[in-house]
């Protein structure tokens, strides 16, 4: 029965987060703003709704700082590992080799981002003390350096113009802005219902299975909660919206570790990445080595790929994943 609902939660999410996904797109063609910033910041928000409900709802609520930090860990090796399956997907060259090198930031700055988180879990609570309230001071530098990194994006987007400007879409004409709103509010808010819902599930498989909430976290509720990413990668690469999708990609990264923040403030037990297992910090170094492999395939630009349908990075996307994941169900008594 558990497995019957794990299911549903993820249908619900995949087709709530669809959507709001669609109705955030119009919400841009109404406004004017660009694709990548599409990408980067309101479909990034809106695919990392899941994980913001399920991190914040599994301190609040279960009371598992591992079910958090698991799942916000796991979901942004997911997503580096969507980009591999996008590669394959997309059949002429390299997709990475089509993208801009503004994304280079991105991934640089999700890389400082989930190393501070990492050195928040490793240093315990020697530093607890220069927090705020209950808040950990790695909290604090989080949130400030993902609000440093989008201006500093912002910045060099508004400096550098792209090379190939995007047409402007006008297949949202038709829907007025109120029900685009409207409908977007409503797509949010089952999102929010199903994420909620996810943690209590996520805690039970936890039970049944005898597995540690730091392996549950970072695999079936990561994998639930990255379905919208992948659904709308997929959707932006067959627009040929590469750019788009890799931005959702990476801005997710950014944004779930920004979501530490408002899980720590919801936890009010102690700093939440002091007191989760320092078997995250596989995973967290599984991403830091999966974003520097999306760095060299941009900076690096394969003219074909390796392996008839797959580039060399998509190989060790793949590969890293695999390791990190294996890794961290042998360091969790899975085995």
């Amino acid at each position: 029965m558990v497995w019957f609902k794990f299911v549903l939660c993820l249908v619900i999410i995949l087709f709530a987060g669809t959507k709001a996904v669609r109705y955030g797109d119009a919400i841009g063609e109404k406004t004017g703003l660009g694709r990548i910033w599409i990408g980067l910041l309101l479909l990034a928000a809106v695919t990392s709704m899941p994980e913001l409900v399920t991190g914040v709802s599994s301190v609040a609520l279960v009371g598992s700082p591992d079910l958090a930090v698991g799942t916000l860990f796991g979901s942004c090796a997911i997503n580096l590992a969507i980009l591999a399956l996008l590669d394959i997907l997309h059949r002429r060259t390299p997709i990475l080799s089509d993208a801009s090198s503004e994304h280079m930031m991105s991934a640089g700055w999700g890389i400082l981002l989930i190393a501070v988180a990492a050195g928040g879990i490793f240093a315990g609570q020697r530093f607890s003390g220069l927090g705020l309230g209950w808040m950990g001071p790695p909290s604090i530098v989080i949130f400030i350096v993902y609000l440093v990194a989008l201006w500093q994006i912002f910045r060099f987007e508004r400096s550098h113009q792209p090379s190939s400007p995007q047409a402007i879409s006008t297949q949202y004409e038709g829907i007025s802005a109120r029900t685009v709103y409207l409908r977007f509010t409503l797509a949010a808010m089952a999102v929010i219902g199903a994420g909620i819902w996810l943690s209590f599930i996520g805690d039970e498989i936890a039970q049944v299975t005898g597995w540690e909430r730091s392996f549950v976290g970072s695999l079936f509720l990561a994998i639930s909660s990255s379905a919208p990413e992948l659904v709308v990668s997929i959707a932006a690469l067959r627009l040929g919206a590469i750019d788009m999708a890799i931005a959702d990609i990476l801005g997710s990264n950014m944004f779930n570790i920004a979501i530490v923040a408002p899980v720590d403030i919801a936890y009010r037990q102690g700093p939440v990445l002091s007191l989760a297992s320092n078997s995250h910090l596989v995973t967290a170094a599984t991403v830091v080595a999966m974003s520097l492999v999306v760095i060299a395939g941009i900076k690096f630009r394969a003219k074909r790929k390796t392996f008839a349908v797959v580039s060399w990075y998509a190989v060790g996307l793949i590969a890293l994943y695999i390791l990190g994941t294996y890794a961290l169900f042998t360091w969790s008594g899975g085995l």
